[in-house]
């Protein structure tokens, strides 16, 4: 059920191209909307789910539960990963790691997989550590499956899966492309 290739969406992306980039592959969607209201936050992820692709909304178990998402991923201010195990047995949880330390919290905590980065340097997100390397993600795989964010785009996934990613996550190779569904499809065949 964990996806290879996780496209992160925010309620300002063109969502009516969701449905195509899940034909073409991409097999996950990450809800991530920090600015959107909670309404608009649960549209979107239905809006995701429509597609059948794996969907987890970031941040908000709450969201993710109305909604009837897979799962959830948390960062280290969010509900804690112990907590939302409680809360949501069933759910896909990912925490958001920094170090193979991090993972192996996350995994006694009841996380299912780890968000892993940034392994790159990125521009999408802003007061970010330096980038991590793949040398971090080969120390930390084996741990969870790990999903690589950070800097991911068609020529740089594939060497996050060689280091031991079970997958990938992207933001602006996709969405910032001139034609993002391209930029999926290129994605898609990076870790294939």
């Amino acid at each position: 059920m964990l996806a290879r290739l996780f496209c992160l969406v925010d309620t300002t992306d063109d969502l009516t191209l969701l449905p195509e980039m899940a034909a073409l592959g991409v097999d996950g969607f990450q809800v991530r909307a920090k600015a959107a209201s909670t309404r608009e936050l649960r549209t979107a992820t239905e809006s995701a789910l429509a597609t059948g692709a794996c969907v987890v909304v970031n941040d908000r178990l709450d969201v993710a539960l109305a909604a009837g998402a897979h799962g959830v991923h948390l960062g280290a201010s969010d509900l804690p990963v112990a907590a939302a195990r409680q809360l949501a047995p069933r759910l896909l949880i990912g925490a958001t790691c920094r170090s193979a330390r991090q993972v192996r919290q996350a995994r006694a905590d009841g996380a299912d997989y780890a968000g892993f980065g940034p392994i790159f340097a990125t521009t999408t997100k802003t007061g970010l550590p330096d980038p991590l390397g793949v040398n971090a993600l080969r120390e930390a795989s084996g741990i969870l499956p790990l999903i690589a964010i950070g800097g991911i785009d068609a020529t740089t996934a594939g060497a996050a899966r060689r280091a031991g990613a079970h997958g990938v996550a992207a933001i602006g190779a996709i969405w910032r492309h001139l034609d993002p569904l391209r930029a999926a499809r290129e994605l898609v065949e990076a870790v294939s």
